[in-house]
């Protein structure tokens, strides 16, 4: 495990993230020695005032940890509109938005529904985080404050729900599972990856996989074949999150983005070490033991798990493909048209947007849009050209 040499944060997050340690080592002594790896993810981003999701780090944009697409300008959710305008027109005039970080994303979609005329009848967010919340309504309060009334927060899934459902750089923030297929000593044992405390040091501590860890990897197992000692990411949270709404969407779609693969990529023999990674202050490492409750953990997601889980739940596969053809088919460079190219102010930011968020070597590629839903009987716009449902 490598990291480069990264800044160090002030006194007062050095000593909460010092109290999170504490917190986790305790539970592992709690545990018998051994936690899962999906175990130590969740306390790090999610322990109430003290996850990285929970606590009052800035996360976000050019002060934070990493840029998401809504962060780069309006222009993401203003195309993305498009799509929200259709999904609502086939279901019901309802949005629900899962994860809403900054609330950037909300703000600006809500306007330009607005411009649209096509505004919901209500907004919804669900976000756990009382930090993030407040700053969610602070956003909203300086970017669209005659909005604000059509919006407020949720504490869980609904019972019942018809519209749109928005997942924007979600599933890559659930907690994951680490198997490792095979030894030197055992080829074709199959362990869970968990964590320990030794040295006064979280530590990788492999034991035998058991349960719904030990089913899927040997699913994996035998259909990819993984060399010894491949370690890689389960996402079973994922999975079971989208699964939840099978029960819950009753006319309506989720739509998904986030980066990641199908599943014969995501388990490609090449990617030995699996998809793990960590964001600091912009610098991406793979040291998910660094400053916990400071720092993002993340995986890939493995879309084929995804829609399986979806399709097992009663969704459909509306449309599968990537964020560069989807962009393209709602509509961005018409967007961009919209401010007058003479207007280099206005004009260059969002055009640089544009080139970030299709371009292959940027977000246009890796990052993917999914959509699973019920009661959707028409094809949906954002997927119109460029589909790779097939690739599942």
């Amino acid at each position: 495990m490598t990291r480069p040499a990264l800044p160090l944060p002030g006194d007062d997050a050095q000593r909460a993230s010092a109290a999170l340690v504490a917190r986790i080592r305790d539970e592992i002594a709690r545990a018998g020695g051994w936690i899962g790896f999906d175990r130590f993810m969740e306390l790090a981003l999610y322990t109430p005032g003290l996850g990285y999701y929970s606590g009052g780090a800035h996360k976000f944009g050019a002060a934070g940890d990493f840029v998401t697409a809504p962060e780069l300008g309006p222009i993401f959710a203003q195309t993305l509109a498009a799509q929200a305008r259709q999904i609502m027109a086939l279901s019901a005039p309802r949005i629900i938005e899962v994860g809403a970080g900054s609330g950037r994303l909300a703000a600006d979609l809500l306007l330009e529904l607005e411009l649209r005329g096509s505004l919901p009848d209500s907004y919804r967010i669900l976000d756990l985080s009382g930090e993030l919340r407040e700053r969610q309504r602070a956003t909203l309060a300086t970017r669209a404050p005659h909005l604000l009334p059509r919006v407020d927060w949720l504490d869980r899934l609904p019972e019942r729900f018809d519209g749109l459902v928005l997942a924007n750089e979600l599933l890559d923030a659930m907690p994951v599972h680490l198997a490792r297929w095979g030894t030197e000593e055992a080829p074709g044992a199959i362990l869970e990856r968990g964590v320990a405390w030794r040295d006064d040091a979280f530590a990788w501590d492999d034991r035998p996989a058991q349960g719904r860890v030990l089913e899927h990897a040997q699913e994996i197992a035998a259909e990819h074949r993984p060399p010894a000692a491949y370690v890689s990411e389960l996402g079973l949270a994922a999975a079971d999150w989208t699964a939840a709404w099978g029960n819950i969407l009753g006319c309506g779609a989720l739509l998904l983005i986030d980066y990641g693969f199908p599943r014969h990529e995501f388990y490609h023999p090449q990617r030995s070490g699996g998809t793990l990674m960590c964001h600091y202050r912009h610098h991406a490492h793979g040291d998910p033991f660094f400053l916990p409750g400071l720092q993002d953990i993340t995986a890939h997601v493995n879309f084929t798990a995804i829609v399986a889980a979806g399709h097992a739940a009663g969704l459909d596969l509306l449309g599968y493909t990537t964020q560069a053809a989807f962009l393209l088919n709602s509509g961005i460079t018409d967007i961009l048209a919209r401010t007058p190219y003479e207007n280099h102010a206005r004009y260059l930011p969002q055009a640089q947007a544009v080139q970030k968020l299709v371009s292959p070597a940027e977000m246009g590629e890796l990052f993917k849009v999914m959509a699973l839903g019920k009661g959707i009987g028409q094809a949906l716009a954002g997927f119109a050209a460029g589909d790779r449902s097939a690739s599942l």
